[in-house]
């Protein structure tokens, strides 16, 4: 009878085990749509993905790429937002989703950013990269490159907005995510734009003025939580393409589904693989980084230098790890010697979860360090001397 029991006892606790880790990790989902990948944005993680590499036409969602290159030319000093460019007769003749831009009507690049990441507009696009780049073609010649720096192997864009349907225009799941990571990571003010659901903006052309309004057409912004952005996309050709983003609890999910069948399914596939990322993933931020601290340096008269660590730890875990057993320390650089200059890193601050290190910070100088010669090793000892 006591055996029975203990193995009534020990089946029950497999089952809750087993019942415990089914909770804890929701299943993968089954979804339509034949491209997608889910994206942490602070890291960089895949959490899932389905023909991710399989090269697809992304239709408007090619403006996350000319977006990200108008805050690059931004933050470069290039342009700035409150230029005023003006509409070409080309930039006007685009057809598609557009915002009714006149040739030779002037308006703020702020505006124009708006133009695109809120109502697609393709003749917004072509503006901005004339601006940019003096000619449309010029600009998808930086287009690519770019593509080719950040690693996106599957991509190859022909326009700045998605509009020409050619096989030579394509990128696939994995490279939205990463252009959409990029944008998202180093220019985060972006979705105070992409968040906006109307506005108006007025035409002033030498036919007079008139206001338009800019609808936005990502419905997931009313429809899912935490949702402030990216792009949608659709043609014929292309059919139903979003990359969409979501900050929740302090983290922030990036979700791509290219060719859905119909827009319906284009956004609650998204939505549901959203799901699936905040559901598998947590995210532990040290909310106490190191202080500055003080080192000695070799072949300097100065006792001590200040460092300090550059930039702020975060971890993402998708196997629900316990983080309070992460433990930290200094590793130093051997042989840390002048001269040195701010900046220059002399070691890293460690992070390790349960034994094993899960990532680093880097630990820099805060000020100069400048190796003493003869002079000031004389002076020293005089300066001892009298005392």
């Amino acid at each position: 009878m006591k055996k029975m029991w203990i193995w009534i006892l020990a089946v029950s606790l497999n089952w809750h085990c087993l019942a415990f880790s089914m909770i804890s990790q929701a299943a993968e989902p089954e979804i339509e749509t034949p491209h997608a990948v889910v994206m942490e944005v602070s890291t960089g993680t895949i959490l899932y993905e389905k023909g991710a590499d399989e090269a697809v036409h992304p239709a408007s969602v090619t403006k996350i790429m000319t977006v990200l290159l108008i805050f690059e030319a931004i933050e470069k000093g290039e342009i700035a937002l409150t230029d005023e460019v003006t509409t070409s007769a080309y930039a006007k003749s685009m057809g598609g989703s557009q915002v009714y831009l006149e040739t030779g009507e002037v308006q703020t690049v702020e505006t124009l950013l708006k133009c695109i990441l809120i109502a697609s507009g393709n003749d917004a696009a072509v503006t901005m990269a004339e601006a940019i780049s003096g000619s449309e073609e010029a600009f998808v010649q930086r287009m690519n490159e770019r593509a080719a720096e950040l690693g996106m192997e599957n991509t190859h864009f022909v326009d700045c907005c998605g509009l020409t349907e050619s096989a030579e225009h394509y990128t696939s799941a994995r490279d939205v995510a990463i252009m959409s990571r990029e944008l998202l990571y180093h220019y985060p003010e972006v979705t105070e734009y992409s968040d906006i659901w109307m506005e108006n903006i007025t035409h002033e052309t030498a036919q007079g003025s008139s206001v338009f309004t800019l609808t936005n057409t990502n419905k997931l912004l009313r429809a899912y939580d935490g949702c402030d952005g990216l792009k949608t996309g659709s043609t014929s050709y292309a059919k139903y393409c979003l990359s969409a983003t979501a900050l929740r609890d302090g983290i922030r999910l990036i979700s791509v589904v290219l060719t859905a069948p119909d827009t319906k399914t284009r956004f609650a596939e998204a939505a549901q693989l959203l799901n699936y990322g905040f559901s598998n993933c947590s995210m532990y931020y040290d909310e106490e980084p190191p202080a500055p601290t003080q080192i000695f340096i070799r072949g300097t008269i100065q006792e001590n230098y200040t460092v300090c660590p550059e930039g702020t730890f975060s971890y993402l875990s998708t196997t629900g790890e316990d983080f309070s057993l992460i433990e930290t320390y200094y590793e130093w650089d051997e042989n840390i010697a002048a001269p040195l200059s701010k900046g220059d890193q002399v070691g890293k601050y460690v992070y390790t979860l349960d034994g094993d290190i899960i990532g680093s910070v880097p630990i820099v100088m805060a000020e100069d360090a400048r190796k003493a010669g003869y002079l000031d090793y004389l002076n020293l000892a005089w300066e001892k001397w009298a005392l």
